[in-house]
């Protein structure tokens, strides 16, 4: 099967019939890629957590809330206020449903275009530092944040994970070869 075929094959993650580009809270977790420890490394890491602070100076309908870095993965709350016409952002696609691209590329003003984005940005900042061996996971997880329950719940779990890395599903020694 080629590369192609795979991408197509691959069932989203997404919940079905949500628009991304709508207001809310939105808890995301990034892994490096093969879930590497490399945001140890204080060049990485410092991209990593440039980055992530400019998030709002490149798209100011985004709000950062609690977040964390761990050796492989960052976890994180984000709001997308409510904006009337966001209007583009660096690179955002436009719509054209007769180019391929645009069909597949994220909405404007969508949680997939801030995190595409943000990933991006670390990948060539990690580049500039001289690891070209930088990478991240495909994709990452979501989860919408419903109520000011689950925020607290949620923002609880991402100031704790530090505390708790050895039990991490993303710790090294949870993998059991399945990487």
């Amino acid at each position: 099967m080629h590369a192609g075929a795979r991408e197509r094959d691959r069932r989203s993650i997404r919940l079905r019939g949500r628009d991304y580009a709508r207001a809310g809270a939105y808890f995301v977790t990034i892994c490096s890629q093969d879930r590497e420890p490399l945001f140890d490394e204080p060049a990485i890491r410092a991209v990593v957590e440039q980055c992530w602070l400019s998030l709002p100076e490149h798209f100011p309908f985004v709000i950062l809330d609690e977040w964390t870095l761990m050796p492989n993965h960052l976890h994180a709350v984000l709001f997308l206020e409510e904006t009337s016409g966001r209007g583009v952002q660096l690179n955002a696609p436009t719509r054209d449903s007769s180019n391929h691209f645009s069909a597949i590329s994220p909405r404007a003003g969508s949680l997939a275009l801030v995190i595409r984005t943000y990933k991006a940005a670390v990948t060539s900042g990690c580049r500039k530092e001289g690891r070209d061996d930088f990478g991240w996971q495909r994709n990452y997880y979501e989860h919408i944040v419903r109520d000011e329950r689950s925020l607290d719940r949620i923002r609880e779990y991402i100031a704790s994970n530090p505390f708790t890395w050895e039990h991490d599903e993303n710790h090294p020694a949870h993998w059991h070869g399945d990487r």
